[in-house]
């Protein structure tokens, strides 16, 4: 992991943020109830049992970033009728968190969502923490048709489409290899570290923070609030 600086605040013009397990703790527990419903969605599409179903769950995202691009690629499955099937969970586990509301408030800029998955389950879980007010949009995972993070096209998308200059963005993300495109192309990155296995060091083939990673946090709101 590098030390880097910080930008000047007056000099960061767009705050980045994944969404899920990054703008609520991973402790929730919402994406252990996204991936109960990919599975199901594998067994009842393919006939397979429980075990089978998790395994090939498991294969594809490995190999494509995604359970749902690999369901695509190898399998045919529309990604609307995923998407809305995956996402019918319950939030109720979702609540405010007022030092983060405050700390979100304060970064002078623009702020924006950058995720793997819907628009609208994003939406969902802004309203549920009750910070849909603060960011001037989403980029899902239609945005970037549908090849994820963290597939290098996902991030050029994004620049072209919001008119971002990286070297004055922050970007915020609990899936570490998802901060590589990002720190490649300028800029400044925190991971937003838990104990799930996507978010391990190990994840991304290495020991510890690799060198892409600028700046790691276990506690966001505390971490933004510190910016002051």
């Amino acid at each position: 992991m590098t030390d880097a600086p910080l930008p000047a605040l007056d000099q960061v013009e767009t705050w980045l943020f994944d969404l899920d397990n990054t703008l609520y703790p991973a402790n929730c527990d919402i994406f252990p109830l996204v991936e109960r419903r990919m599975g199901l969605f594998i067994e009842e599409r393919f006939g397979m049992d429980r075990e089978a179903a998790r395994a090939l769950q498991k294969r594809m995202f490995r190999q494509y970033g995604t359970t749902m691009r690999g369901l695509m690629t190898e399998k045919g499955v529309d990604a609307e009728e995923y998407l809305a099937f995956v996402h019918d969970i319950d939030l109720a586990s979702l609540v405010p968190d007022q030092v983060l509301l405050e700390a979100v408030a304060r970064l002078p800029g623009r702020k924006l969502i950058f995720t793997n998955a819907s628009a609208e389950h994003a939406g969902r879980v802004l309203e549920r923490v009750a910070l849909a007010d603060h960011f001037e949009a989403v980029f899902d995972i239609r945005d970037a048709a549908f090849d994820p993070k963290p597939g290098e096209a996902a991030y050029d998308l994004l620049i072209e489409r919001h008119g971002i200059d990286p070297r004055r963005t922050v970007f915020f993300e609990d899936t570490v290899r998802n901060l590589q495109p990002a720190h490649t192309r300028g800029m400044t990155t925190v991971w937003v570290e838990h104990d799930a296995l996507w978010s391990r060091a190990d994840a991304a083939g290495v020991d510890e923070a690799p060198d892409y990673v600028h700046h790691r946090t276990r506690e966001l709101p505390a971490w933004l609030a510190a910016l002051g």
